[in-house]
């Protein structure tokens, strides 16, 4: 499979594990190495079409959670736990398919990942009210198929691109984090308005996932060779030197899965970034679950609309919400990715100073957005999106920080950890969180309109906190990431 490398690489260096050849001095020749074939950007963009569908199922149910929670008659706590729920599979399933990422073909599991999560929605769309445990299960299920693509997709890219271009790559695909995530609020709230049902926000991306399905069989390859560390550590150069005589090669022993734990385990940079990414996780999940419903009571609050009591509620927070979050995840993410392009130049340190930075204004933004519900919806609005926009800074920038400073033989297995370890302790529990601290709030004061807003509004100041905690870990991240990655390339 095309790699970028021009030289053919002898059988042995093409197995498992990073492999580095070294060579006597003696004649050599120089291959250089031409650009990205067309083929690996339409492998990308099926790759980053693949995701927008991921995330738009991600963010069905909040999209449409007033209706959903009317539904199947939930409190904020076990309104909560719905994400929980899915966050939870989806943690616990990506280290299984981090291990398999590294070891087996990961074509086939990206195509059985997508297969089954699209199954699994379009089955849900059917559930009565009188079975709720039924929809928990099945986002749960959904949860699984997500975690199958998402420990993936990014290696390949990976492999596909040297480290400028990669940068690059990875901006693109991450922006349709934000905006799948976006497109799931406006096509839940978009199909509950058009049909007054909605049921049937589950069975578009289904179909979409269909279309991802046909698209991986006919335009990926079924093996994409993983680039090793040698391979990266040559086309930084764009030359590769390939001795006259028959060169000793040195192979690196394949190492078992607690190895590769034990190695990550020791590598400050990915440990304190995680824990950035993983404040990041509990920031966004708890937003991307309540603000609709938080805007809602507000407006309440307000007077600006009326208390919903019909089975179709006024959707257009989601919509609105959902614009947001797809203008602020494309600006951010490109932002992000030129910043650390240009800063680099300047400073090695420039990625987690960035994402610290980031952070910090994240944090105080939300503050300002939730002080200023309850007086002025247009001003909330405004402050979001700014707290929106540098959450999403930080997406790309987070992932290239993970592969410049772990060896390209454990990226799949750091990836899945790192899934597991942010969604463990960030968005598997923040919404369910926020829930549980409302209904306490409401339980000890009258059951009014304002106190609903208020027991709202003082949950969600938590994120406000856990965002400058996230700020703190990626400051920590820059005191040891020079030396973690000059250990990643030797």
């Amino acid at each position: 499979e095309n790699t970028g490398l021009q030289s053919q690489s002898p059988p042995e260096e093409q197995n498992y594990g990073a492999t580095a050849a070294h060579v006597r001095q003696g004649p050599f020749v120089s291959v250089s190495r031409n650009g990205p074939a067309k083929r690996d950007y339409l492998i990308t963009a099926v790759l980053c079409y693949a995701n927008l569908i991921n995330f738009m199922d991600w963010f069905i149910v909040p999209g449409i959670l007033l209706d959903i929670q009317k539904y199947f008659k939930l409190s904020d706590g076990d309104t909560g736990l719905l994400q929980t729920v899915f966050i939870l599979c989806y943690m616990l399933a990506a280290p299984i398919f981090g291990y398999l990422g590294d070891r087996y073909n990961r074509k086939i599991i990206l195509g059985a990942g997508i297969f089954f999560w699209s199954s699994v929605t379009l089955g849900s769309s059917f559930i009565s009210e009188l079975h709720y445990w039924i929809f928990f299960l099945s986002r749960g299920l959904v949860g699984i198929g997500s975690a199958s693509y998402s420990t993936i997709a990014p290696t390949i890219i990976a492999d596909l691109f040297e480290e400028g271009k990669r940068t690059t790559m990875l901006s693109i695909f991450y922006i349709f984090i934000p905006v799948g995530s976006g497109l799931g609020y406006v096509l839940a709230a978009g199909m509950a308005d058009v049909t007054g049902d909605w049921h049937w926000a589950f069975r578009i991306t289904p179909c979409m996932g269909g279309l991802a399905l046909v698209l991986l069989i006919l335009l990926v390859p079924h093996r994409i060779q993983r680039r090793t560390a040698a391979h990266r550590a040559l086309s930084i150069s764009g030359t590769i030197r390939v001795a006259a005589e028959k060169p000793r090669v040195q192979r690196t022993a394949k190492t078992t899965w607690c190895q590769d734990v034990i190695s990550l385990a020791k590598n400050w940079s990915f440990i304190w970034s995680s824990l950035g990414l993983t404040s990041m996780a509990f920031v966004t999940g708890a937003l991307g679950m309540w603000v609709p419903l938080f805007l809602y009571r507000a407006q309440v609050v307000q007077g600006i609309v009326s208390p919903c009591l019909q089975e179709s509620c006024n959707s257009s927070n989601s919509l609105i919400f959902g614009g947001i979050t797809i203008g602020t995840g494309i600006l951010g993410v490109i932002a992000g990715a030129e910043a650390a392009r240009r800063l680099r130049k300047i400073n090695n340190k420039a990625d987690p100073l960035i994402c610290a930075t980031s952070m910090f204004i994240s944090a105080v933004c939300l503050y300002i957005a939730l002080m200023v519900a309850q007086t002025n919806i247009l001003s909330t609005f405004i402050f979001i999106a700014f707290g929106e926009l540098f959450l999403s800074v930080n997406w790309a920038v987070v992932t290239d920080i993970l592969l410049y400073v772990v060896t390209p033989r454990r990226q799949s297995t750091a990836i899945a950890l790192q899934i597991l370890v942010s969604h463990l302790l960030g968005d598997a529990g923040s919404p369910y969180l926020i829930g549980i601290i409302s209904n306490a709030i409401q339980a000890k004061n009258a059951h009014t309109l304002l106190w609903s807003f208020w027991s709202m509004q003082y949950s969600f100041i938590v994120c406000a906190f856990v965002g400058v905690f996230g700020g703190g870990f990626f400051l920590l991240t820059s005191f040891c990431i020079e030396e973690d990655r000059k250990e990643a390339q030797r």
